[in-house]
């Protein structure tokens, strides 16, 4: 298979040019209609543009853009690290002729001279969970203070400190490298910067993917297929099949049947959140008491009795779950939890071809974007799942999914094509940084949120987290409330698994992480 740059599952399609929705499994729901809950956005936007200060807890300088803006960083911002996928795209870009703009690479990153902010929201993550929980109000202003931050220069030297540093650079163009950030924050950030009359550019992921796959699409003739993987959140927003619609409508071209899958975990499980994955290495502890353990420490991954993701015992070897990553006991489905990233993408990978099935969709499935950032660092492990369901076998010897996975399925990475759409846009602008240096892009500053310090013990999670029962649980519209902070990111903050992560698939940007 080749790469191309839940339940609440959300499985729908979008057929042909009709453009209706099927919500299917557990309940109907019009995927179509625009997010509501923004009037927490709207309130944090009112309330900067009231304070014009500086230092305050969300504020922006805006004397800072009354000049040139060529010269400042490029900030990028996800709900963890898989945006670090997307920036390091970014670092290595080359498809275009920087002397003219122009399609086709000279051997030069097309965003020489460069330099990039990053913000990780960790201690919020996943964003892709707060829809499932009612919490999209909320989602949305912790979008708005995320783009707040990199266009201001307020930030806290170290997780621990006293007060703020006031010395971040701001940056010329924000680039929300999350797919559910984009699909409930890129209006309200559009909104906001020019509500705040700041020249600023805002790309986001989920619009080029859209647009990428939109162009692949044939003129005439049978409607493609395509399966976006995402999280939850981004699946109930619609963002995909809306922008692939408006996309193929734009083109002239007939919708294609867009089938989604919403995962709980997976992004979570990427990041060995311990709500997704019980980290206990001790062999000696038996499977069933570190389920025991998983289930007190609030896991919240997929499981039998789990409305949003449950784990159909009669699909088990269609799942092909892996022992190792499975705790509870073997011949009891209802006591197992996932334990591995692998069997994330393993569950939910037949997940969405298993719901596929079941529509009735004859179509095969040649393309299949990865509308969540971690997920680009388990290509390899999708692609694998796909092939081995292709060629799957049930009792009576039938082969159920061999017409409906095409032999060839691309995955489509937005991050590639998000690059596309900033160079291109800033080119236009004139916002892209030339002279006679030949310095490569590089990454100035990475940043990360923690819990705040003064926070009370119990909103905090075993392993220094904030608890499930506290993320989800606060409101909204509170413009002062702090309770978590951004701070400058070093290896310590990194648990090892994302410490890996970084050195196998973002070794450029690893190179910018400093120690203690």
């Amino acid at each position: 298979m080749t790469k191309e740059p839940q339940s609440d599952f959300c499985c729908l399609k979008f057929l042909f040019g009709v453009g209706f929705i099927l919500g299917l499994l557990h309940h109907t729901q019009l995927l179509g209609q625009e997010p509501t809950a923004g009037w927490a956005a709207g309130k944090l936007i009112d309330t900067v543009l009231a304070k014009k200060g500086v230092g305050d807890t969300f504020s922006i300088d805006f004397g800072s853009y009354q000049n040139e803006l060529f010269h400042l960083p490029i900030g990028v911002f996800d709900s963890g690290v898989g945006g670090l996928t997307v920036l390091e795209t970014l670092l290595t870009y080359d498809e275009h002729n920087n002397a003219n703009g122009q399609p086709g690479s000279d051997g030069i990153p097309d965003f020489q001279n460069e330099r990039f902010v990053y913000l990780g929201d960790q201690a919020n993550m996943p964003y892709g969970n707060y829809s499932a929980a009612g919490k999209e109000d909320y989602l949305r202003e912790l979008i708005m203070k995320d783009a707040i931050f990199l266009l201001g220069n307020r930030y806290w030297p170290n997780a621990n400190a006293k007060s703020p540093k006031l010395d971040k650079p701001p940056v010329k163009a924000i680039v929300i490298a999350c797919n559910t950030a984009t699909a409930y924050g890129l209006a309200d950030i559009r909104e906001a910067v020019e509500k705040w009359k700041l020249p600023v550019l805002v790309v986001g992921v989920v619009e080029a993917g859209a647009d990428a796959f939109v162009q692949e699409l044939p003129a005439d003739g049978e409607p493609s297929s395509v399966a976006v993987m995402a999280t939850l959140g981004t699946c109930s927003s619609g963002a995909y099949p809306k922008a692939i619609v408006r996309a193929a409508g734009l083109a002239g071209k007939r919708n294609p049947l867009v089938w989604q899958q919403g995962s709980l975990g997976l992004a979570g499980a990427i990041e060995g959140n311990s709500a997704f994955l019980n980290n206990d290495s001790n062999s000696k502890v038996s499977l069933a008491e570190k389920a025991t353990t998983a289930s007190k420490s609030e896991y919240q991954g997929p499981a039998v009795n789990n409305t949003r993701a449950p784990i159909d015992a009669a699909l088990a070897k269609v799942y092909g779950f892996e022992a190792s990553g499975l705790l509870g006991e073997p011949e009891r489905p209802e006591t197992w939890r996932l334990n591995s990233v692998e069997n994330y993408v393993r569950y939910d990978v037949a997940s969405l071809v298993e719901g596929y099935r079941k529509s009735g969709a004859k179509q095969p499935l040649g393309k299949v974007i990865l509308g969540c950032t971690h997920f680009p660092y388990e290509a390899n492990r999708i692609s694998q799942c796909l092939s081995r369901l292709r060629d799957y076998r049930d009792a009576q010897g039938q082969q159920p999914y061999r017409d409906l996975i095409a032999e060839q399925v691309s995955l489509i990475d937005p991050g590639q094509l998000t690059a596309r759409q900033l160079y291109r846009q800033l080119f236009i602008k004139r916002q892209l940084v030339r002279g006679e240096s030949k310095r490569p892009p590089y990454v100035e500053r990475i940043f990360l949120s923690v819990p705040a310090p003064d926070l009370v013990k119990s909103a905090l999670a075993a392993d220094g987290g904030l608890t499930s029962e506290f993320k989800y649980g606060r409101l909204a519209g509170k413009p002062e409330q702090e309770d978590t902070h951004y701070v400058p990111l070093t290896v310590d903050l990194l648990p090892e698994s994302l410490v890996d992560l970084l050195k196998n698939h973002c070794s450029n940007i690893w190179k910018a992480v400093p120690p203690k």
